[in-house]
């Protein structure tokens, strides 16, 4: 048998790096979601820039299926919460909208000039500002650090608005951060400045989920070790605390390619999504 531990906490949490070209990462998001992004627009089905709150990013993209909406997908993007913007994930609409559901895709002000427990509020706050739009079920998902945030929004501290977080049925994390405390030790925290009590605070692995919670955590094979571990971390813990949970780990993918699967309507990512 052999202890592990972590010597270099930088290069666990850098994804990068250690992908095979993974230098063509988000450049190689930037015309599917643009050219998505313009058909749905020439279509009527894009309300673009719609402001949700008063700072520069509080702005979200809603995409509209053909016909009455059945319910509402609201994806949360990634970046570690210093980067990236809602314009590189338009086209990972595509699969809710063929199943007849909207999509909304929000900005949020980036770290260092906001704290992560302030991103929560404004992800909340867009959350609820989408739900106002399109009624029915509500479905979240996010991706890295997007899943951190969605996976707050469904805690017993949330700061969503009860009546919007009834309507929430299922929640997927892909590739989440769900223990903040080790990201303290990483090069990133500089412009993050997550402390003990935010560490505490806003870690959903230490919190309560709701009442019904529903979660899947969902991860590349091919990621590196420590969001292997954040994935089933949170599923393991919230199972204790009578949440529904899930696990998968999508072989052949990594973190950059463990989002394709919203882009297609059959793909179980995306199915699982819509679960409710």
């Amino acid at each position: 048998m052999i202890y592990r531990s972590i010597d270099d906490w930088d290069d666990a949490y850098a994804n990068g790096p250690n992908i095979a070209g993974g230098d063509r990462w988000p450049d190689l998001w930037v015309e599917p979601a643009k050219t998505f992004r313009d058909r749905l627009s020439g279509e009527g089905r894009a309300k673009l820039d719609i402001p949700y709150g008063d700072k520069p990013r509080n702005r979200l993209d809603l995409f509209l299926p053909k016909g009455k909406a059945k319910g509402l997908v609201v994806f949360v993007h990634g970046g570690y919460w210093v980067r990236l913007d809602k314009s590189l994930w338009s086209h990972l609409a595509a699969g809710p909208l063929a199943h007849g559901y909207a999509v909304a895709m929000p900005s949020y002000t980036l770290c260092p000039d906001i704290r992560i427990a302030g991103i929560v509020r404004e992800v909340a706050a867009a959350i609820e500002h989408a739900a106002g739009l399109v009624d029915g079920p509500v479905h979240l998902t996010g991706h890295s650090a997007g899943g951190h945030l969605v996976s707050r929004m469904i805690t017993t501290t949330s700061p969503l608005k009860p009546d919007v977080q009834s309507r929430i049925v299922s929640t997927v994390s892909i590739s989440g951060v769900h223990d903040l405390r080790p990201i303290m030790n990483i090069a990133t925290n500089a412009d993050l400045k997550i402390d003990d009590a935010e560490a505490l605070a806003e870690s959903p692995v230490l919190l309560t989920p709701m009442d019904g919670a529903r979660i899947a955590c969902w991860v590349g094979a091919g990621e590196r070790a420590e969001f292997i571990r954040q994935n089933a971390l949170l599923a393991n813990i919230w199972t204790g605390l009578g949440a529904q949970t899930m696990i998968v780990e999508e072989a052949d993918k990594h973190h950059f390619t463990i989002i394709d699967g919203l882009a297609d309507p059959d793909h179980p990512l995306t199915r699982t999504v819509l679960t409710g």
